[in-house]
């Protein structure tokens, strides 16, 4: 008999990789064309074709045990230099390999810090709408999720609320940016008040308040905006990175941690963090695609067709009477269900083979996701059933 715990959490398991199920369901009676699946943040875009180039030269002309052997828990030396130097020069910083630490995607850097960080009952704050997977990287070591209500106007965080939900208990904060599900990019505005409000209650409850920023979609921005470098603006924090949607490596599971080198205890809880990728069981990042991604700092996938995708997308739905912030980055959508109950609203939209995901999912009830990297053409043929199910509700 498997643990309490888990049949909890099995018989509760994601309703994003739910979404995504049924949708292979519906393909199977419809026909893949004729089912519109916005469930899964999976990209559709093919990596840069130099990671192809890279895997065959380092497979070519480095020694297999070289490639494919153990390494510092913390990854290549040569590899974590390479990325302190890229960013470095990317965001004027002053990082070595000594301040990053490889990691099984950002998924696995998020649970290695909360590993570094947590006591049972300590506090870790997230702003709605947030990635639900939060709640479950947070349980893993009994620590409590608490969370601050979202700004339906801007979706920003709302930096009064957070004020109030800061304790003697709280480690750490999460900032999403750009955010998954609404595709906000915090401006450096928001960043230097939220820096100052995190200086100040340090200061007041004598502890060390850790601001963690979770950045899978930094690269994925469009119109010009910038995404600050908390780095710059706070000395306690730190960035949980993956190459998983920057260059449509999800399935590599490749990425890393960079940590501000005046935080508090700078070399314990680097320290900590090595030990924790190993007695986690993550042992190290895999080995090939440090090597792959060290050779790729350059590269990016074309955001330009994310971007048609958006647009056509967000002009659709707001023409037939959705609202929506349009997204300054990431690949989603978060409009508003046309009903107050956004999993019923869901269920609905199955009847027009549409897979959307409720914004429960996300702490943020009356809302749904679309995730918009897919193809441009089954965006467009989508269209339609978007429109009838809008009819159903717009009169």
């Amino acid at each position: 008999m498997i643990s309490d715990k888990m049949q909890e959490l099995v018989s509760t398991s994601s309703l994003i990789r739910a979404m995504f199920e049924e949708g292979k369901r519906l393909s199977a009676i419809y026909g893949e064309d004729n089912v519109f699946d916005f469930s899964l943040g999976n990209p559709n875009l093919e990596p840069p074709e130099n990671i192809k180039n890279s895997i065959i030269e380092i497979l070519n002309d480095e020694s297999p045990n070289y490639v494919h052997g153990y390494m510092n828990n913390s990854g290549y030396e040569d590899v974590r230099e390479a990325i302190a130097s890229f960013l470095n020069k990317k965001h004027s910083l002053n990082l070595s390999h000594d301040n990053i630490v490889m990691t099984c995607g950002a998924a696995g850097g998020l649970n290695i810090i909360f590993k570094t960080l947590l006591n049972p009952c300590d506090e870790v704050i997230v702003f709605a709408p947030y990635f639900g997977e939060y709640n479950n990287y947070v349980e893993n070591f009994q620590g409590n999720l608490v969370v601050v209500s979202p700004d339906l106007t801007t979706f920003e965080p709302d930096l009064t609320e957070l004020e109030k939900k800061i304790t003697q208990k709280t480690k750490a904060i999460i900032i999403n940016t750009p955010n998954n599900p609404t595709g906000v990019v915090y401006s450096e505005d928001l960043i230097k008040r939220l820096s100052d409000l995190l200086e100040k209650k340090q200061q007041e409850f004598n502890t060390s308040i850790y601001l963690i920023s979770d950045e899978p979609y930094r690269e994925i921005v469009y119109d010009g905006v910038n995404v600050p470098c908390i780095l710059n603006y706070y000395k306690n924090s730190l960035i949980g990175y993956s190459y998983s949607k920057s260059l449509s490596l999800p399935g590599e599971r490749i990425g890393y941690i960079v940590a501000n080198s005046d935080m508090d205890d700078f070399s314990d809880f680097m320290a900590a963090l090595n030990v924790a990728n190993r007695i986690l069981g993550f042992v190290n990042a895999p080995s090939l695609f440090q090597r792959v991604v060290a050779k790729a700092l350059d590269s990016e996938v074309d955001i330009n067709l994310y971007k048609k995708n958006r647009d056509l997308l967000y002009n659709h739905l707001v023409k037939i009477g959705f609202e929506c912030i349009k997204p300054q980055g990431a690949f989603y959508l978060f409009p508003k269900a046309l009903i107050e109950d956004d999993v019923k609203f869901a269920d609905e939209a199955k009847k027009f083979n549409l897979l959307i995901v409720p914004g429960s999912s996300f702490g943020c009830p009356g809302y749904f996701r679309l995730s918009y990297c897919i193809s441009y053409d089954k965006i467009e043929k989508s269209l339609d059933a978007f429109t009838k199910l809008a009819n159903m509700y717009l009169k």
